[in-house]
């Protein structure tokens, strides 16, 4: 009876370590594909700040061979602008999106980019030219000047999100355990410099 509970809690003690370290290898093994955010920035034009943005997407197959057979992938390029508080967390002055849908035509043989914000469409015939566009934003109007104060600091927040919710059915409940859907980046902040 001793020598059966000993093995009920090896075996208990076994399973929970090779959980761990597979739990822990596939964190790190998503990092790999998470989209980043290499650089933002604010210029004053005019009476109105515009944003641009660089950002890289990293694919991993998974979303490569869904994007190959027809399924459409939507990010939300998330951006917030917060003014610093001492004592209390930042208070959000302005919040947006900009969503992005990449889809393959496979009779056409091309991508297709829509920024479904403003219903804009254009179509690559390289997977790369596609990403290209998804990549750069430049003069993005965010916020009058007259909205912000010349005493107060202020930082950009930006984030890229991959949308899971909006795969096909069969495709979502793996897309929210296997690391490879795991392409969202975090959050990056810059301060602005007025």
């Amino acid at each position: 009876m001793l020598a059966l509970g000993r093995s009920k809690r090896f075996g208990a003690i076994f399973f929970s370590a090779i959980f761990l370290f597979l739990l822990s290898f596939s964190l790190s093994y998503a990092e790999g594909f998470s989209a980043e955010v290499k650089q933002a920035e604010m210029t004053l034009q005019g009476d109105k700040y515009l944003l641009s943005t660089n950002l890289i997407y990293h694919f991993s197959e998974k979303a490569k061979d869904a994007l190959q057979n027809g399924v459409p992938l939507f990010w939300d390029l998330q951006v917030k602008l917060q003014q610093r508080r001492t004592f209390i967390w930042n208070k959000t002055v302005v919040e947006t999106f900009i969503r992005y849908r990449i889809q393959y035509h496979a009779l056409l043989n091309m991508y297709r980019v829509i920024n479904e914000g403003n219903g804009e469409g254009y179509n690559f015939s390289t997977f790369s030219a596609a990403l290209e566009l998804m990549s750069v934003v430049t003069d993005f109007p965010l916020i009058e000047q007259s909205r912000i104060a010349s005493d107060k600091d202020y930082l950009l927040a930006v984030k890229v999100n991959f949308d899971r919710d909006v795969l096909p059915l069969p495709l979502r409940p793996i897309a929210y355990i296997d690391p490879q859907w795991y392409l969202s980046s975090d959050w990056t902040l810059w301060p602005l410099i007025k």
